[in-house]
């Protein structure tokens, strides 16, 4: 989170645009995989900012290794989240307006291993029993996550 941390540097805690993915990694019992966060002790998707020079493909990829230990084969965008219900404000006072590539993974490599820096721990989930502190930046990727999977 480099060049996040150099604009803070800059402008403190007032709204940035952050922009980020994340990834929806599926196993072969269609749970997906969540992270309990450090910062804000919420379930969530692996993920996190953009670094400069990079795809959000790559960011993708780069922030799921780090937070789980998993290697992403195969990404598939699955949308663009945006607007004010991606706002968000974290626990130390830093506010941003997400706007948030989420792509699925089914085709992955690796074991779980926890990035003890970030991440408390690491689980997958069906997504009918998902737990209920989702964080809150993620919870309306999920939801559409299952609407779009009911809906098939």
């Amino acid at each position: 989170m480099g060049y996040i941390m150099d604009l803070r540097k800059l402008v403190g805690s007032r709204p940035l645009i952050m922009v980020g993915a994340n990834v929806i990694l599926l196993d072969s019992h269609h749970r997906l995989l969540l992270q309990l966060r450090k910062d804000n002790n919420c379930w969530g998707l692996p993920g996190g900012a953009l670094e400069l020079g990079e795809t959000l493909e790559e960011s993708a990829k780069r922030e799921l290794f780090e937070e789980t230990g998993f290697i992403a084969n195969k990404l598939s965008l699955f949308h663009i989240f945006s607007g004010k219900e991606f706002y968000y404000q974290y626990p130390h006072g830093d506010e941003v307006y997400n706007v948030i590539a989420t792509y699925i993974c089914t085709d992955y490599k690796g074991n779980i291993r926890i990035n003890e820096d970030e991440v408390q721990d690491v689980k997958f989930f069906h997504p009918s029993e998902l737990p209920v502190n989702i964080s809150p930046p993620e919870f309306p990727i999920l939801k559409q996550l299952i609407h779009e999977y009911d809906t098939k």
